[in-house]
């Protein structure tokens, strides 16, 4: 179970977490929507400290923390309680597609490379990818590129999956296969934390549909509710933006 409580961030004098409160059940999928610069990539950085929030408190399964005097250890203890996808991958260029899995095993927890490696390429087949692990970045489409950034997240074995943007910087062709990937690790029971504008998985795979704003929380609710039926104003004034128009029945 996550639980975010007062959360805030300001950088400089732009306040841009405004005090979110959020509770996500384990095995749940969260999709989270809103305009750029509305807070979303922000909130998931501070969920894994990449960004320190200025205030609240964040809970991840037994690890609860106070974000305005958080120590190191606590820190490292929320960031081995997720794992994150990136909107651009972030793949080490010198690194094959089984070594950029392995990394976090053997680096971050310890395990032995013998052991990390059979982990490791057991998650490139389950990506699709088991004929790709001698590859380097550079030799992989940029779909093959987030499939192994979601296998690096996936031999984790984290309490949540933070996934950011995933398809954003995809060819329209290849963001297909990567949503592929990720209802198949929804189905399997994972936590997923989704910032996405891909309605399609939003609506079919989402457990639940969040609209942020000006970094608060407008709107959450079932896919179909928030989706077709919003109650808020500036929530139908989003939707009616990005849904295709035979969609969008607000």
């Amino acid at each position: 179970m996550i639980k975010l409580k007062g959360l805030h961030k300001a950088f400089g004098r732009q306040e841009v977490l405004k005090g979110i409160d959020l509770k996500v059940e384990k095995g749940e999928v969260v999709v989270i929507l809103g305009p750029s610069g509305s807070g979303k990539t922000t909130l998931l950085r501070c969920l894994n400290f990449l960004e320190q929030p200025d205030d609240g408190e964040i809970t991840i399964g037994s690890t609860r923390v106070h974000c305005n005097h958080v120590s190191r250890q606590e820190i490292l203890a929320i960031r081995r309680s997720t794992a994150m996808v990136f909107q651009l991958y972030n793949l080490f260029k010198n690194k094959t597609a089984l070594e950029n899995i392995m990394e976090g095993l053997v680096i971050a927890r310890k395990v032995p490379r013998e052991q990390a490696e059979q982990t490791s390429r057991q998650i490139l087949a389950k990506v699709g990818l088991a004929d790709k692990g001698d590859a380097y970045p550079s030799q992989l489409s940029g779909g093959q590129q987030q499939r192994v950034g979601i296998a690096r997240a996936l031999a984790l074995n984290p309490e949540v999956i933070l996934f950011d943007e995933p398809t954003s910087a995809l060819d329209p062709e290849l963001v297909g296969e990567v949503l592929g990937v990720m209802k198949k690790v929804a189905q399997e029971g994972l936590t997923m934390i989704v910032v996405t504008h891909e309605i399609s998985f939003a609506r079919d795979i989402a457990d639940r549909v969040i609209f942020i704003d000006g970094g608060v929380i407008v709107e959450q609710g079932p896919p179909a509710e928030i989706l077709f039926h919003p109650r808020e104003e500036r929530t139908k004034q989003f939707l009616k933006r990005i849904l295709p128009v035979e969609d969008y029945a607000i």
